[in-house]
């Protein structure tokens, strides 16, 4: 909390206030500016103090305290970046970790114990882990005068053992495995000095009181965890280690939930504040752990005993008896798993408004709160009273606040609303959730003979903001004077909807669609279908288009992502930083594309305007002049071969396509929905996975620092593994 400026002046005596207010406070206006200036230096003095401890010292600070306690940082993961820009201080953290400097000492004391593995991957790479000892899993003869406890050969009756088969959480017995678990070549497991680091790269987030989906197509009985009615995984909510020397469970991990882990530990992961839960006809009512029933619901087929619901973990299912069926709903609480916090979530988010704004509430479970279209309305109601009072401070001072209206949804509730706004001159509106929650529009098929979109209109000068939001069944179209739309950890769902395989219901239709708009588009940390533009190439400018750590997708690399439907490009002029793009861009021109990956053609009207630098482009691709991309980089190489006679001049063509080939990138997943979805596959060659421009992956996922975080754990194992053995990196998603 800042001082207040006027401290100074309460501690003066009483008779030269008095004579100061005779004169018009010109005392007190002094006494307030040297009053501004004492508290920036107070506030430096008590900051100077703070930097003396590692937990509440400044980012810069932390490599000084390093060095005090002899931590080296690792050059291999890259040095330093900048600490003026937000990217380097970001970069940074992940290089020099203010965790792993904290517990050097710690880590000493604690050198050649199995469990400090486990430590040093949280804090040193911010990733979950489990060690193995290797030997522990070897299958020897057993010596009868030494009796000791081996693990077992493989028994098919056993089938908790089958499937954490060759996972990490094996308890079979293996054949000795002569290959070395660090080789860069083929790694091997079972070894007397391998020790295996098991990191979990995805992290799992929750979805709170969220309507389930009822697959009607399989049957009224029949429901989805995921909204969006597709399968998705529920995923373990972690539980806290206590014992510093304990090995991490699967409780302990972010991990994806099996059939016979729920049946075995029914209590761990079902109930209030855990895993998963259910609620049936009411929010306030929940199912009871002794009637949930675990089963493969894979088919649909098995049908659950009265007063029993099924669950399948493995596919988010759920069946209740087609006897008793939800009357009034049915609520659902889970984990998902993702790599990154992307696209609408129930996570930690900078929220912004204007400096004077009001507040409109939205809630189902609240009944004191609006609907969405009666937050509108009653905007507009307020807005339309204010103008018609008389003119006063007072009156200036209220509408202002009203012209800039900010919606704010309280839960994550699904709202079915036909929504269409219409912003006056000047005039702003920010329609997001609550930190913390993830709601859903749901848009209908609404008119037999309009569209059915979210639709957003307005005159010159107005501003647009959706933030936190997943929209689904529709897409949103733009039109009018607008000066600014803005997309924030947002979520448009590619194709629409999802079937049960994640395969987009109506895969050629847009996520956004622009007609003769004079905005400027910004979408930041969202996930989005493709985008379609119908501009007036003569009487209008191109839109400005800025996509930054986002993921746009056509759910195809031969659909268009940015297009105009009907013409050769889109009037449109791109910015693209640290994202991905699934399908073609068509467009006027691209002023700036940096750190990304195309996967599709790109043609641009104007090549001789903007550049392109460290990104991954598919060929034949028209674009402007493109500065340490892929796949030219690949190509000089094989260019200088030839002209240094390392390489046949009848050879080029053949090695440049297989080049061109290895450095493709390769992805676990492309169908949003799947829990990989977007991460680099480890098949990914070091030009895609640290091909950018700070040596981080290309992409979406740039920020998460995949391969300092990789680098780091790295030396740090190296540092505190007893002589004699050696540790690998396994990454178990």
């Amino acid at each position: 909390m800042n001082p207040p400026v006027d401290r100074l002046y309460k501690l003066l005596p009483a008779v030269y206030r008095d004579r100061d207010a005779d004169q018009g406070f010109p005392l007190e206006a002094l006494l307030q500016i040297i009053t501004e200036q004492v508290n920036v230096v107070e506030a430096d003095i008590g900051q100077l103090y703070e930097n003396w401890f590692i937990e509440t010292c400044e980012d810069w600070v932390v490599p000084y305290l390093g060095d005090l306690l002899g931590y080296q940082a690792v050059h291999e993961a890259g040095e330093p970046g900048d600490i003026t820009t937000s990217q380097g201080q970001q970069r940074n953290k992940i290089l020099i970790p203010r965790r792993d400097v904290a517990n050097t000492i710690h880590y000493r004391r604690r050198k050649g114990t199995l469990a400090l593995l486990e430590l040093l991957a949280n804090d040193t790479a911010g990733w979950p882990a489990r060690a193995v000892e290797f030997y522990t899993l070897l299958s020897w003869a057993q010596n009868i005068r030494q009796v000791a406890k081996i693990p077992r050969t493989i028994d098919l009756r056993q089938g908790y053992r089958l499937d954490n088969l060759n996972s990490p959480f094996d308890l079979t017995a293996h054949t000795i495995d002569l290959r070395r678990i660090n080789s860069h070549r083929s790694i091997g497991l079972y070894n007397v000095p391998s020790v295996g680091v098991f990191v979990w790269r995805l992290s799992s987030y929750s979805v709170t009181k969220t309507p389930a989906y009822c697959q009607e197509t399989a049957g009224s009985h029949c429901y989805t965890f995921s909204v969006l009615g597709n399968d998705s995984p529920l995923y373990n909510l972690p539980q806290t280690e206590t014992d510093p020397t304990h090995i991490a469970e699967k409780l302990n991990l972010p991990v994806p939930i099996t059939r016979r882990d729920l049946q075995s530990h029914k209590a761990h992961y079902y109930g209030i504040n855990k895993s998963l839960q259910i609620w049936m006809d009411s929010p306030n009512q929940p199912i009871l752990t002794e009637k949930i029933v675990v089963a493969n619901l894979s088919q649909w087929h098995y049908r659950p005993r009265p007063g029993y619901v099924a669950v399948d973990p493995e596919l988010g299912r759920i069946v209740f008896p087609p006897g008793h069926l939800p009357k009034k709903g049915v609520w659902v609480s889970y984990q998902y798993g993702f790599s990154t916090e992307l696209g609408g979530g129930e996570y930690d988010r900078p929220l912004f408004q204007p400096l004077d704004y009001k507040l409109y509430k939205v809630s189902k479970t609240d009944p004191q709160r609006f609907s969405i279209n009666a937050a509108l309305a009653q905007w507009r109601q307020e807005q339309q009273q204010e103008a018609q009072k008389p003119d006063s401070l007072e009156h200036q001072k209220k509408l202002k606040q009203l012209n800039h209206a900010v919606i704010e949804i309280e839960d994550s509730e699904v709202y079915v609303e036909q929504i269409s706004i219409a912003l006056a001159e000047c005039h702003s509106l920010q329609l997001r959730a609550a930190n913390g929650k993830r709601p859903v529009i749901r848009l209908l098929d609404w008119y037999t003979d309009l569209p059915d979109n979210l639709t957003i209109s307005g005159e010159r000068g107005s501003r647009f903001a959706l933030d936190g939001l997943m929209i689904t069944g529709r897409g949103i179209q733009i039109e009018g004077e607008l000066f600014e739309v803005a997309i924030r950890h947002s979520t448009l769902v590619p194709g629409w909807g999802l079937h049960c395989d994640c395969e987009p219901q109506r895969p050629a239709e847009p996520s956004l669609e622009l007609f003769n708009t004079t905005a400027r588009l910004m979408i930041e940390h969202s996930i989005l279908g493709s985008i379609s533009i119908y501009q007036d190439e003569v009487h209008m400018e191109p839109v400005p288009i800025l996509i930054s750590d986002s993921i746009l997708d056509a759910t195809s690399e031969e659909r268009e992502a940015l297009s105009a439907p009907g013409c050769a490009v889109a009037s449109a002029t791109l910015t693209i930083a640290r994202s991905t793009v699934f399908g073609e861009i068509h467009t006027h021109a691209i002023e700036l594309a940096e750190n990304c990956l195309f996967n599709g053609r790109i043609k641009v009207a104007r090549r001789q305007q903007g550049c392109m630098r460290f990104c991954s482009v598919t060929l034949p691709s028209r674009t402007p002049r493109r500065y340490n991309c892929q796949p030219d980089l690949v190509d000089q190489a094989v260019a200088e071969l030839v002209a240094q006679g390392k390489l046949p001049k009848g050879e080029q063509q053949s090695a440049q396509t297989f080049e061109r080939d290895r450095v493709r990138p390769q992805f676990n997943s492309t169908r949003y929905g799947t829990p990989t979805y977007c991460q680099l596959a480890a098949t990914c060659v070091a030009e895609i996975t640290r091909g950018a421009d700070d040596e981080s992956e290309m992409g979406v996922f740039h920020d998460l620092y995949q391969p300092q975080r990789a680098a780091n754990l790295r030396a740090r194992l190296d540092e505190y593994t007893p002589a004699g053995l050696d540790v690998g990196i396994l990454y178990a998603s």
